[in-house]
């Protein structure tokens, strides 16, 4: 993998990006609150699963299945909350399997992109921008934070592919669109209803969660099973969450 100068520029302003939402989640956190028993809950599920990963055809990379518990801290927590969670999922993601070699620019990228995707989520939905708008209900508002959150991760990774491994940026991120979609909005309809669920039974919510999501993670491994031997020519990426580098 190359890291041409275009390459380390267009990190360094992810990084810049994540920083500026950082900043501008603390200063809307008094408005937000603190919720330390959630927050733990959606931390241990949502790390404990970043491990559990499909493997994307036609990308040499996969796709975790802790992707409701990320959109879940996104609507429930501060997004200072959320962002933590994101970016600890993020280093799990990145972190190498039988001994490999931890690659520092790959974990800053993938922090930076998730802390972006998080924390603009979040931002979105906790400001009530939208809410102003006479048409926008709760489930719309949900799926437009989804669609944030869903572009957040899918448009950088296909800039810094095409940027490392070569290829049309709208030829990888269709590629990764059209295989990740479906899931997101799986994702979002599971969210909506733990979401609803955790009125009544707080943070014990997203263990409802688990079972669900182990059943997609053996569907989706099964499903791509044949489809990822039948692809000759990957692209080369490694996915968090939904997809990241």
């Amino acid at each position: 993998m190359t890291y041409t100068r275009l390459t380390k520029t267009f990190i360094g302003l992810m990084v810049i990006a994540a920083a500026g939402t950082i900043g501008d989640a603390i200063l809307s956190m008094h408005g937000q609150g603190w919720h330390p028993w959630l927050a733990t809950a959606l931390m241990l599920a949502a790390v404990g699963t970043s491990r559990m990963k499909v493997t994307i055809p036609g990308i040499a990379g996969n796709m975790s299945v802790n992707l409701p518990f990320l959109l879940m801290s996104v609507i429930t927590l501060s997004a200072t909350e959320s962002i933590l969670i994101a970016c600890a999922c993020a280093v799990m993601q990145t972190l190498p399997k039988d001994g490999g070699k931890l690659k520092p620019v790959r974990v800053l990228f993938n922090v930076s992109m998730m802390t972006f995707a998080s924390g603009v989520s979040g931002l979105l939905f906790h400001q009530h921008i939208l809410s102003r708008l006479g048409w926008m209900s709760a489930p719309v508002l949900m799926a437009v934070t989804t669609a944030t959150f869903f572009l957040s991760q899918t448009l950088p990774v296909s800039v810094i592919v095409a940027l490392t491994d070569g290829g049309a940026v709208r030829r990888i991120w269709t590629n990764i669109a059209q295989m990740s979609f479906p899931y997101y909005v799986v994702s979002a309809g599971v969210t909506s209803m733990v979401h609803s669920a955790s009125q009544n039974i707080g943070w014990l919510a997203p263990l409802l969660v688990l079972p669900v999501m182990y059943g997609i993670y053996r569907s989706y491994r099964l499903y791509f099973a044949r489809a990822v031997e039948a692809t000759s020519r990957p692209i080369g990426m490694t996915a968090t969450a939904g997809v990241s580098h």
